[in-house]
């Protein structure tokens, strides 16, 4: 995922890199830095041109780090919601956006840690709901966490905060 330049910490990090490539004049290593973080040809595009200070800011890096992600790991339905409601706390909390970008912090972790509550807080679904939907098994539970029980458990995951 990360192959030629690594997991950075951080948009200034990343700034950093692209800036040592920008003096080398070294415009394929941008494009290539900008691809492998989720950053739009158009954005290394203005760097490069000089028509932006930096590559990216804070909320773009952790959008970034997100598509990168989010492309290997193929989330769906809910999942795919729930990558939704992370990019939303980065708008929402500017902290969450530094929070994103930081290393050995993933969508595929963020994932698990919603799986687990799931798993942990699976109710029994009504017998007449499970004979409405047509289903033989004996027991049906579920435990999928609603929008604002899975921002909290987003928030913990990504800032350590409950």
């Amino acid at each position: 995922m990360f192959d030629n330049f690594g997991e950075f910490d951080s948009a200034e990090e990343l700034n950093g890199v692209a800036a040592e490539q920008l003096a080398k004049g070294d415009t394929d290593a941008i494009y290539e830095l900008a691809k492998e973080n989720g950053i739009d040809v158009e954005e290394a595009d203005d760097y490069i041109d000089g028509l932006t200070k930096e590559l990216c800011g804070p909320i773009m890096a952790a959008n970034g780090k997100l598509d990168v992600e989010e492309a290997e790991l193929k989330p769906y339905e809910i999942m795919k919601d729930w990558v939704q409601y992370i990019r939303a706390r980065c708008l929402e909390v500017p902290e969450m956006a530094l929070a994103v970008r930081r290393k050995g912090k993933t969508l595929r972790g963020c994932i698990a840690a919603l799986l687990k509550w799931s798993f942990a807080n699976a109710k029994d679904v009504d017998k007449d709901i499970i004979k409405a939907a047509g289903i033989s098994a004996p027991r049906v539970t579920l435990g999928i966490p609603g929008m604002g029980q899975a921002k909290k458990i987003i928030t913990e995951y990504y800032m350590g905060v409950k």
